[in-house]
């Protein structure tokens, strides 16, 4: 599973559909141009609460995932808690392996 949505959120990445850094996460969420976000488990609190935050204001579906190593890793990037992801298909496929086989929202 950890490798499948690794492998995800790479492809993510090399498609140009990633976006990573609490800041820009949050600028794009307000254009409605994210469709799903993923915190580290190691995100300081304040991250996590501020993010969840804004994701409930814009309805969009968070999960806390991973770590920030390994997760920037997967995106090619360093030291990033906070992603992003543009795509509507590649968001609902990382939601279905993180959830155990269904996205968020489905019956």
């Amino acid at each position: 599973m950890i490798n499948r949505v690794y492998g995800l959120m790479g492809i993510s990445a090399k498609a140009g559909k990633v976006i990573s850094g609490a800041e820009i996460v949050l600028e794009e969420m307000l254009k409605n141009k994210i469709y799903f976000v993923i915190v580290a488990e190691d995100a300081s609190e304040n991250t996590k609460k501020n993010i969840r935050l804004h994701c409930d204001r814009q309805q969009i579906h968070m999960a806390i995932w991973g770590d920030i190593r390994n997760n920037s890793k997967a995106i090619g990037k360093q030291n990033r808690a906070v992603i992003g992801i543009k795509d509507k298909n590649l968001s609902e496929a990382i939601q279905k392996v993180i959830c155990g086989g269904e996205t968020f929202g489905e019956n």
